[in-house]
């Protein structure tokens, strides 16, 4: 036992003891940092905190992950050649970071489950405990722009490589009369050799894991040139402000793979963006050809995409102070705006924020997006079984609300059908009506049915002749993956583990039902089925257990890529081009622009995240960094 171990002993009592081994093994400074952050773990007191304690506790907590959980997966890739278009040579210490084709890097060691893939069965665990009851909406906090949102983001960062075997799942005889599906195919995740020893095998990415706008610019060169129209720079777009379709009827974007009405609305909206960046930067630099126009107007979309993603959409997703805090020094730093606006990045990451930052940081790690991010972005509950669709020729009455017209079944709006309808109901309309809808809450029973008996697509867009269950095979996925369940995930990202039902719920049907499912063993839940049931920080959307994935990986998608650091500069995005992102605050901003009328006349929130009926919040004279969470 060394020295420090030695003097430290006496404190191991205070230890979970399923921290002993990992603290043992820390420098001084991380033990200290440990025990700080486990004595607020388990007063369970760091959300009830003053926002700057609050501040201290998660800068630690993100210290401790990324020394502890970041992992590289497989070797550097060879074929890459300078060219952001598909993302590569975005992190100078790893030339193929951001580049198609990337392995998912991990968390936290993979935990094989194939063994397992079965215990229990997937489709037991999403009829009794994941499928919607009855709705459960968010009341006025998330709306379907901000579920909409986050398949937007997923379209730009993830998408496992698929194997050519397939696999079925059998609903077992004491579920199958409540399940839509009594079986359903689908094909593996592709297993590929790392080259390395302790990780031999890793999954591919098909999407450029960095935030490069794929949603709308594509992955790869051959996508990328099907959507521009190579005249000043600019992206096809349709003339009635929605997506281009191609002779086949299909749509032309940079992902078209599992679509519906509220992402097409988005990646028409931010081409929208990108066109009028190239109309700016035409007119201020005349002699900029095609190809420079695009390349700065991709440069300025994909950063408005970032921060409307980092300062508005994260700050509804987790509705307190402390976060309003922390996820506006990720990107101004402590000084805040209006000191980076008048003096620029001062003082390094802490104080300036990590964009404008000197150079990249990947804390040792080649830069990449996670098993573990992807599993617990697993957010379908979020979305309803219906869209409201709102009379946008009404008077709007009370908050600026609007009666419904109809409701449209959200099957009807997924895939090439939803596609036609909305051309039929048009960008406006639908977008208010999203507007004015609350989302979905990522609790149990709140899994939509519909999506148990789903038309899954390729790549290109084409349906696939097998429905799916996504319920059970995002069960399914997270073992098939290796990822942890959810008390050995928590012990990884050193959160205290449960050890009985009652310390994840007070609910008495819930437990009941956990018995049923995972009998007495809490070392079965799943991760999906643990993150919904967990009791949930007052003004968070998810769970605590998502969101310390959340606190490394969305500081690392700055602070890794030379785009938002280094290459954050006039030079790089024109001096025009940088004064657009720095002055976009919000997705408000970004319709202010296309739609001058539609936030006057139907927004009556501070966001349009949240719904838009909602009162907005009022004036708080208590300087940011002073105030005491609401209880």
């Amino acid at each position: 036992m060394s020295f420090v171990n030695l003097l430290l002993f006496p404190l191991r009592c205070f230890i979970h003891k399923d921290f002993h081994d990992v603290v043992d093994r820390m420098s001084l400074l991380n033990k200290l940092l440990f025990m700080m952050v486990h004595l607020v773990d388990k007063l369970n007191l760091w959300h009830r905190l003053p926002v700057f304690l609050g501040l201290l506790y998660l800068a630690a907590r993100r210290h401790l992950h990324q020394e502890y959980n970041l992992i590289n997966v497989g070797k550097k890739p060879t074929d890459v050649t300078s060219n952001r278009a598909v993302g590569k040579y975005n992190d100078p210490f790893n030339e193929g970071g951001g580049s198609e084709f990337p392995f998912f890097g991990r968390n936290m060691m993979p935990v094989d489950q194939h063994e397992k893939l079965k215990n229990p069965d997937p489709m037991v665990v999403a009829t009794k405990l994941l499928a919607r009851r009855k709705f459960i909406d968010t009341g006025k906090q998330f709306n379907m722009i901000a579920a909409s949102w986050i398949q937007f983001m997923i379209h730009d960062w993830i998408d496992h490589l698929e194997d050519t075997q397939q696999i079925e799942l059998r609903a077992p005889e004491e579920v199958k009369s409540e399940c839509p599906l009594k079986s359903f195919k689908f094909f593996k995740t592709q297993q590929t050799p790392t080259g390395l020893c302790d990780i031999k095998t890793g999954h591919l990415n098909m999407r450029t894991p960095q935030w490069d706008g794929s949603a709308i610019y594509g992955s790869n060169a051959q996508v990328s040139k099907k959507v521009r129209t190579f005249k000043y720079g600019k992206l096809k777009l349709s003339e009635n402000g929605l997506l281009e379709q191609d002779e086949n009827g299909k749509i032309i974007s940079g992902d078209v793979r599992n679509t519906w009405a509220g992402l097409l609305s988005l990646q028409a909206l931010f081409v929208q963006e990108h066109n009028l960046v190239c109309d700016t930067l035409k007119k201020e630099y005349p002699e900029l050809k095609d190809e420079d126009l695009y390349r700065h107007a991709k440069l300025v979309t994909s950063a408005v995409i970032a921060k409307i993603h980092t300062i508005d959409w994260t700050v509804e997703l987790l509705n307190t102070d402390t976060l309003l805090a922390g996820m506006r020094a990720n990107w101004y730093g402590l000084l805040g705006k209006k000191f980076k606006d008048t003096f620029g990045h001062v003082g390094g990451s802490i104080l300036g924020g990590f964009v404008g930052m000197k150079k990249p940081e990947d804390h040792g790690v080649p830069y990449s997006l996670t098993e573990e991010f992807t599993s617990v972005y697993r957010m379908h509950q979020l979305l309803p079984d219906t869209l409201q669709l709102r009379n946008i020729d009404a008077t709007p009455g009370l908050n600026k609300s609007l009666p419904l017209t109809n409701e449209i079944l959200m099957e009807d709006l997924i895939g090439g059908k939803g596609t036609e309808n909305l051309s039929r109901i048009g960008f406006t309309k639908q977008m208010v009506s999203m507007g004015h809808q609350a989302s979905g809450a990522l609790e149990l029973w709140n899994y939509p049915v519909w999506m148990r008996d789903l038309i899954a697509q390729d790549v290109d867009g084409t349906d696939r002749p097998h429905h799916i269950d996504l319920a059970a095979l995002e069960i399914y996925r997270d073992r098939e993956r290796s990822v942890a369940r959810y008390n050995e995930f928590r012990r990884r990202m050193l959160q205290i583990p449960i050890s009985k039902w009652e310390d994840l719920t007070d609910d008495e049907e819930v437990i009941k039902t956990l018995h049923e499912v995972y009998g007495d063993d809490v070392e079965k839940l799943d991760l999906l089925v643990g993150m919904s049931a967990e009791k949930k920080i007052k003004g968070f959307a998810i769970s605590e257990t998502a969101f310390f994935i959340f606190l490394i990986m969305a500081s690392r998608r700055l602070e890794a890529d030379k785009f938002f650091t280094s290459y954050y500069n006039d030079e790089t995005y024109t001096k025009k081009g940088l004064e657009w992102v720095n002055t976009t605050e919000s997705l408000k901003d970004v319709l202010d622009r296309h739609y001058p009328e539609m936030t006057e006349k139907w927004m009556n929130s501070n966001s349009a995240f949240s719904v838009w009926d909602s009162s907005p919040e009022p004036h708080n004279p208590i300087p940011l960094y002073f105030r005491v969470p609401r209880t």
